[in-house]
């Protein structure tokens, strides 16, 4: 006679299963094995295809060249009559001719030689100001306040001023130059100096560095950045005065040029001093970046996002 406890044929036996451990014991740190159906490897995904990436020489010139274009191609249908604005071509033409003869190289040097003097000038005077007033509390109550008050007069409203304190030789151009140079360059030194990082002074003094040198390590690294900004700022201006500043009385240079050209309707040689006006303030730029990037190394900067 079978036990009560014995299984019944055909059944299968009740599933074992493991006691549960005391409250005491210790967890078994080992994970748990997943089912091999459930150990299912995450589907990659597809890899992205390379994008086309167009050099910044390439997209920096694409807006010159597009305009160039467009410039182009109304002065060739007509839509640009050529009493309006003269096409690329005869500008072009024209500037060979001139480049020929000696008249355009002639008149860079001139406009050459009175920008250079008056950035000099200007620099110097702007230099001078901006170090006192921003090392000093007594050179901000002098010279900051008037600084505002004179940056307030437009420049080229002094050209007459200028003519009848310097006469009508080269000195009021220069003149009028350096004035255009000078508050650029002051409000942007000025500006970085006071701008130092107070905690980087506490800090110089800590190690025990004085007033020169607190002044030479930290005061004036902590203006160059500004300074740079001020000097690209300019040397365009310095190239806009001289615009002006040519138009008065002159016997050479790139505004005597323009001045023949005004009185004749020549709106070829008109657009070709401008664009040499262009070129050489592109040039200064470009050095000054080149400048910005040699002595700012040692400062990590943002430089744009994406491509």
């Amino acid at each position: 006679m079978p036990s009560p406890h014995s299984s019944v044929s055909g059944a299968s036996p009740p599933p074992r299963t493991s006691a549960p451990p005391p409250p005491g014991a210790a967890k078994d740190p080992t994970p748990p094995v997943k089912p091999a159906a459930a150990r299912t490897s995450r589907p990659t995904a597809p890899r992205a295809r390379p994008r086309l990436r167009v050099p910044r020489g390439v997209r920096r010139a694409s807006g010159p060249v597009g305009l160039l274009l467009l410039w182009f191609l109304t002065a060739a249908t007509g839509v640009l009559p050529e009493t309006v604005l003269a096409s690329p071509v005869d500008v072009v033409r024209r500037g060979a001719d001139l480049i020929g003869t000696g008249e355009l190289p002639q008149a860079i040097a001139a406009s050459g030689r009175r920008a250079a003097l008056g950035f000099l000038i200007g620099a110097a005077v702007a230099l001078t100001l901006s170090l006192t007033a921003g090392l000093f509390r007594l050179g901000e109550d002098v010279i900051d306040a008037s600084m505002g008050m004179f940056r307030a007069i437009p420049w080229v409203g002094l050209i007459p001023l200028f003519i009848v304190w310097f006469g009508i030789d080269e000195t009021p151009k220069i003149a009028l130059v350096a004035l255009g140079v000078t508050y650029p360059l002051y409000f942007n030194i000025y500006g970085g100096i006071r701008s130092a990082d107070a905690q980087l002074i506490e800090a110089g003094r800590m190690v025990g560095l004085g007033r020169i040198g607190l002044i030479r390590y930290v005061i004036l690294p902590s203006a160059l950045p500004g300074a740079l900004v001020g000097l690209r700022y300019a040397l365009s201006t310095a190239w806009l005065a001289l615009v002006f500043a040519e138009q008065v009385n002159t016997d050479a240079g790139i505004g005597y040029l323009m001045s023949n050209a005004q009185q004749y309707f020549q709106t070829d040689v008109i657009v070709l001093c401008l664009a040499v006006y262009a070129v050489l303030g592109l040039l200064c730029d470009f050095a000054v970046r080149l400048l910005s990037r040699r002595l700012l190394d040692w400062r990590a900067s943002f430089d744009g996002e994406g491509a």
